[in-house]
């Protein structure tokens, strides 16, 4: 919780100002009751007109200065707040995109938007509140004990009793309460995760008529959600009743020991006046004690989960920017990897090197490893063991960013962002003018395409690119990535979708590139125009090789071959060569 609110440290002189009004505030209400006793005794009692309209207009006075205070109050009150948000939710998204790849795998996606959102939201609530009433609600309980003894000690000891025992009460309310809403929180995310995973696979629930199916699963994560909610609020509203009673007992027996009192002359009307006012006073600042409590328990739910986040390390290391554009030598020397959690390495052992300039296929069944190798370069994950080198040194001296500005990576599942397809192939260099981008779009075979469309290259696409096939996608995802002028470049799978002669103009313009080129490839005829082949199974090298060694030395590299062009195509497929 401290470290959620360290971002509060910058606004601790407009915190005290607006603590400052909520004092006068505070001041101005605690000193009615006594004004009011006075005009009672010493102007309505004796008949003192002229008492009454004194103290009358003082307490006028003193209303206005209240309720200016109130308002400035408020003012500051809102602007430290707001600007907490915003801060907050800066910080928050700065530290997440400094994590490596690793470390934010280690929280869902799910669970960072709702801590950006929500979370971030109870906090700057709270620190509204307690700006607002959730200092005052205690000082007003303080100051009205105070008082009323000094007004009538006998009759302010029913207050000083009753209180003490109330706010116990109040206090395991609160630590009640902050388990079950960090339960709430946790329920939260379970329901964002289901509502992301629907709305993102919204195709394929309809295709095979899993509505029904998607519809029962979330009910039931929102019907556990609507518990826990319920438990946490149930505890909270419940607790308002048991004040209401006690402090109405409170007040019987001062009205009797009062008119006692007057009777037997060891107190004036006012000072029981005053000494009810005050009792009311505090039964109202106790009544809000619970909302103020639920607003706490939360915020502290929220906070606790703001600051795992923002005190989680796992940054990217440290290193230099390369002092020079890089060659683009890979070199893998024994390397091993494994995910987090898992019992099997997800590479064991690899080794194999390209030169600068050449281009490298990479094969392999799915889970064989292929995707995992692309994620070491650009170290989105760091190796296990072994080492791997660019251009003959440890990557682990490059810094992550210098080292991934050289680096043109496209992913297996294409990522397009919101907006025009020009913004999308410009995102892989801010800088790129529109001859760029268009030469970008030409070398990775969409030009023509983009060309077609109603408004070219300022043709705004859906979310995640619906509008457009996925082949169309993947040479968009492709053209961001030329237009970075890499030094090295991935491609996970990336022409899949393409046909044959489309891919192929891809390839050729790739070599017009001075770049060294990883691919990961189901395609023999892909394969075959490689330097280097490599085939991957279960994370380990069994060979490596052009397409004439491989077909000599590899029978699973035959079997492929088979697969696909049948042992009479061979003639056929060595032409592609």
């Amino acid at each position: 919780m401290s470290k959620a609110l360290s971002y509060v440290k910058p606004y601790s002189l407009l915190a005290g100002i607006a603590l400052f009004f909520m004092l006068i505030e505070l001041a101005v209400e605690l000193i009615q009751p006594l004004l009011i006793g006075k005009i009672i005794d010493e102007g309505i009692l004796k008949q003192e007109l002229g008492t009454v309209w004194l103290w009358g207009g003082v307490m006028i006075g003193l209303t206005v200065v209240s309720f200016a205070s109130g308002i400035l109050n408020s003012f500051y009150s809102a602007h430290i707040s707001q600007s907490y948000a915003y801060d907050t939710r800066k910080g928050l998204f700065q530290k997440i995109q400094s994590f490596s790849y690793s470390t934010f795998a280690q929280f869902s996606s799910t669970s960072f938007i709702t801590r950006l959102t929500n979370d971030v939201t109870q906090v700057q609530n709270m620190l509204f509140m307690s700006l607002r009433f959730m200092l005052r609600a205690p000082l007003m309980i303080a100051g009205g004990i105070i008082l009323s003894l000094t007004v009538n000690a006998k009759l302010g000891f029913f207050l000083l009793v009753t209180v003490p025992i109330l706010l116990l009460f109040l206090l395991w309310v609160l630590k009640r309460g902050g388990a079950l809403f960090r339960s709430v929180q946790k329920r939260l995310d379970q329901v964002n995760t289901i509502m992301q995973e629907n709305l993102t696979a919204i195709k394929l629930i309809k295709a095979l008529l899993r509505a029904n199916h998607e519809v029962k699963r979330f009910l039931q994560s929102n019907t556990k959600l609507m518990e826990k909610t319920v438990s946490a609020f149930r505890l909270v509203e419940a607790a308002m009743p048991i004040l209401m009673l006690l402090m109405n007992i409170c007040i019987l027996f001062i009205l009797w020991f009062g008119a006692k009192s007057i009777d037997q002359g060891g107190a004036q009307v006012g000072d029981v006046v005053s000494v009810i006012n005050y009792a009311t006073r505090i039964t109202g600042a106790l009544s809000v004690l619970p909302f103020l409590i639920m607003v706490f328990s939360r915020a502290k739910a929220s906070g606790e989960r703001i600051g795992e986040v923002l005190e989680t390390e796992g940054g990217e290391g440290t290193g230099h920017d390369p002092a020079q554009t890089l060659e683009g030598g890979v070199e893998f020397r024994e390397v091993s990897f494994r995910y987090p959690g898992m019992e099997k390495d997800a590479l064991h052992h690899v080794s194999f090197s390209a030169n600068p300039k050449e281009t490298v296929a990479i094969m392999g069944a799915t889970g064989s490893g292929k995707s995992t190798l692309f994620q070491l370069i650009p170290r989105l994950y760091t190796a296990d063991s072994g080492s791997i080198f660019i251009d003959g040194k440890p990557i682990s001296e490059f810094s992550a960013h210098g080292l991934r500005r050289e680096i043109g990576y496209v992913p297996q599942e294409v990522l397009l962002f919101s907006g025009t397809i020009r913004e999308n192939i410009a995102w892989g260099r801010e800088d790129a003018s529109l001859d760029e981008v268009m030469e970008a779009a030409k070398d990775a075979q969409i030009h023509e395409t983009i060309m077609k469309l109603s408004n070219g290259y300022d043709t705004v696409l859906g979310q995640r690119g619906v509008n457009l096939s996925g082949g169309q996608k993947q040479r968009i995802s492709i053209a961001r990535a030329f237009i970075r002028k890499p030094s090295l470049l991935l491609l996970d799978d990336s022409t899949s979708a393409l046909d044959l002669q489309t891919e192929a103009k891809l390839l050729k313009a790739i070599r017009s590139y001075e770049c060294t080129t990883l691919i990961i490839t189901q395609k023999i005829t892909t394969a075959i125009k490689a330097d280097t082949i490599l085939l991957l199974e279960d994370g380990e090298l069994l060979a490596k090789g052009t397409h004439q060694e491989l077909m000599a030395e590899s029978h699973l590299y035959r079997q492929i071959y088979e697969s696909q062009f049948g042992k009479e195509g061979a003639d056929s497929a060595e032409r592609h060569s």
